[in-house]
């Protein structure tokens, strides 16, 4: 039973022929298996197949007798050693110009790639070569691994035998390269230095040459492209010898040009390693720290790193013994939430690491010389995870001064194309803070606040920031009203929280991005504005400017839905009944657009207590209607009793520049932006003239400016 997700090998849009390449599944009856074969069309209906009818989570369907099996069932059989391989397409170079082709697999190829001899001779040419063949334990945190359930036990498991005689053979040359340049007269640091950069270039191979790397039309994405260790049903297989994406010549470009960019700098630099937690320094000792501190568990840094560990440990660890003592990496004082480590308990697991983290900050603190920056790195993209680092850092003594998004995001990360992710970095910069005062949130840190808020958002607003990096950017700034005292409280003495006060600065930056959008689409002396919009619409349009299309985890959106006063769950939230404005599945929430909301009848009528339906369930059902049953829209804006110019504002805000922009921000043409700039392309006949009367049409034809309508209605 073949696992494969998908099939496709190239899909290449032209305008007038496009590239369209995937293997075909054909069931072979006799010999009870699926053969593959490449199909190559100029669109994607011409193909006559579904390249994506694949499996969907581990669950399959026997092409032969259609049974059909569950994950569970995958599972048992991977770990029974049951689990094999099967080559579905080769791509090659093009011979001739630019491009690739696309072959059909061979059987005889198909044992040179997955034979049992190939086991055999890795073993020999490790001994030949002075190493050994990985046998460490795969320690997997199962918050972001999966692979241990589908029988991987030994880091040697994530390769085929093909790439684990590849990566044996390059991890033992390098180490026997030392040997021969010691032999030949080479400085023994200079050795070691040449040996070091190329085991560098061995870990680069290892995080493109492993089981576990997608295919994506057209390369080849990394191992580690995400947080975590997900099973991957249906792989690429480099080939490490050519200079192509992920291969040996490509890496060694990487790591020359990364050196020759440290030759640019003018001062020498010593490195350390060690714990954050215990620096072996004296008081007052650095002029700066820059950190860029660990989130919870998003990250298993330990766990992940052992995949590299083992092979840079055969390659150079003789060299760097101080640092290759171990089986694998430390991972018992890491500053990460890993709730395995706590028996599962979750709750541990988060105290631990939030002491860890102030531990860290402390430490920080102490090592800095009076005056002197710390700089921490932040790229997370909601408030909800700001109240750890934020804490963290005021309770060490820590006031932050200043915060400024900074790119340097990769845009091509699947991480950027997936999620929300932030197309900058945060860098919050805070010094020590000497005094122990207290602060008045009413008197003394809401005004500075808003006036942070205001110079910020117009500053960041000006020079091209949007979305969730321009909310971020601006929190961060508000910080610093905030972390300038020791402890802040309301005008009853009450302290108040970081959470609370993240949620209160996000809610003045998010005020006061609507005020922009309103400027931006009305002018400075619109009549109508978007601060005052209704909750379910506020949180609409803020929702799709910060975030655009990609959906969030409940605690982040809860957080979101909070600072916009709306309700997420329970009956009559937004999440509730046919009209629902956002849909939650599982732990994860997304917005609904007009296409799945416009069709309800009621959708944007007033209630039957006579209040006026969320100014987006009236913009939701004129879309809908406007694609759909276009005659019946005049009927609807009548009895919606819409204030169409409120409404108009709110379609520019949505279909304007603002939320169009930046990488995250592409929506569909076909989708709900398509709509919203034909609406508003078209608002005076689609709006204003189906709803008038036959005088009113003939006066503003005629330039009238008056007109008995009190007769026209009787007429």
């Amino acid at each position: 039973m073949p696992l494969a997700r998908q099939t496709w090998l190239c899909r290449k849009e032209n305008k007038f022929r496009g590239k369209y390449v995937a293997a075909r599944p054909t069931w072979s009856q006799r010999e009870k298996r699926v053969r593959y074969s490449i199909v190559q069309a100029a669109s994607e209906q011409s193909l006559n197949f579904n390249p994506t009818e694949g499996s969907r989570g581990g669950c399959t369907k026997c092409p032969g007798c259609h049974a059909t099996i569950d994950d569970d069932y995958v599972k048992a059989e991977a770990c029974s050693g049951r689990f094999g391989h099967q080559l579905v397409a080769i791509v090659c170079e093009a011979p001739r110009g630019k491009g690739k082709l696309y072959l059909d697999p061979k059987v005889d190829w198909e044992e040179k790639v997955f034979s049992d001899k190939l086991l055999q001779r890795t073993e020999a040419l490790a001994a030949k070569l002075g190493i050994s063949v990985p046998d460490e334990p795969l320690e997997a945190n199962p918050r972001s691994f999966d692979i241990q359930h589908f029988g991987f036990r030994y880091w040697r498991d994530v390769f085929t035998p093909r790439q684990l005689i590849a990566m044996v053979a390059f991890a033992g040359t390098i180490k026997t390269a030392h040997a021969e340049m010691i032999s030949k007269g080479y400085n023994a640091d200079r050795a070691k230095a040449i040996s070091s950069c190329l085991s560098m270039v061995l870990g680069r191979l290892a995080n493109q040459c492993s089981s576990l790397c997608r295919w994506q039309p057209e390369f080849v994405a990394a191992m580690l492209g995400n947080a975590g260790l997900p099973m991957v049903m249906d792989f690429a297989e480099i080939n490490p010898l050519i200079d192509s994406s992920g291969g040996w010549p490509s890496g060694l470009k990487y790591v020359c040009n990364a050196l020759n960019s440290f030759t640019q700098v003018p001062m020498a630099a010593t490195v350390y390693r060690g714990s954050a937690l215990a620096a072996p320094w004296e008081d007052e000792t650095f002029d700066a720290i820059v950190t860029d501190p660990p989130y919870y568990d998003s990250r298993s840094y330990s766990n992940l790193s052992d995949h590299f560990y083992v092979w840079h440990k055969r390659a150079i660890g003789h060299l760097h013994p101080e640092h290759f003592a171990l089986r694998l990496t430390p991972k018992k004082t890491e500053a990460i939430a890993a709730a395995y480590r706590h028996h599962g308990d979750r709750e541990k697991a988060n105290i631990a690491y939030e002491k860890m983290m102030q531990k860290a900050f402390e430490e920080a603190r102490r090592l800095l010389k009076p005056g002197a920056p710390m700089v921490c790195v932040y790229a997370h993209k909601t408030t909800a995870g700001w109240a750890t680092i934020i804490n963290a850092i005021r309770y060490a003594g820590f006031s932050v001064i200043e915060a400024w998004p900074i790119e340097m995001e990769r845009k091509v990360r699947q991480n950027a194309r997936e999620t929300a992710a932030l197309a900058s970095s945060i860098f919050l910069v805070a010094r020590r803070r000497e005094e122990t005062q207290t602060g008045s949130y009413e008197t003394e840190i809401r005004p500075e606040l808003e006036q942070i808020v205001h110079e910020r958002v117009s500053t960041l607003w000006e020079m091209g920031i949007s979305g969730a990096d321009l909310v971020i950017a601006c929190v961060g700034a508000g910080l610093r009203a905030f972390t300038r005292f020791a402890r802040v409280e309301y005008a009853n003495g009450e302290l108040v929280p970081a959470e609370r006060f993240l949620s209160e600065v996000e809610i003045a930056v998010l005020d006061e991005i609507l005020g922009r959008l309103s400027k931006e689409v009305s002018g400075i002396g619109g009549r109508y504005s978007l601060v005052g919009l209704d909750p379910s619409t506020r949180f609409y349009v803020l929702w799709r400017y910060t975030y655009r299309t990609a959906e969030l985890d409940a605690g982040e959106a809860i957080v979101f839905a909070n600072g916009t006063h709306v309700e997420l769950d329970g009956q009559g939230s937004l999440a509730y009944g046919v009209r629902a404005l956002v849909e939650k599945k599982k732990s994860k929430y997304r917005l609904r657009d007009f296409r799945e909301r416009g069709e309800e009848e009621k959708l944007g009528l007033p209630a039957d207590n006579g209040s006026p339906a969320p100014l987006i369930d009236a913009l939701h059902r004129t879309l809908w209607l406007l694609r759909n049953r276009s005659l019946d829209l005049p009927d609807f804006l009548r009895k919606s009793g819409v204030n169409r110019e409120q409404m108009r504002l709110v379609a520019q805000a949505l279909a304007g520049p603002a939320l169009k922009g930046g990488e995250l921000g592409e929506i569909s043409p076909t989708s709900e932006l398509s709509a919203l700039s034909e609406l508003t392309a078209n608002w005076r006949s689609v709006i204003e003239d189906v709803t008038l009367m036959p005088l009113e049409r003939e006066a503003r034809r005629t330039g009238q400016k008056t007109l008995d309508f009190e007769k026209e209605k009787k007429k």
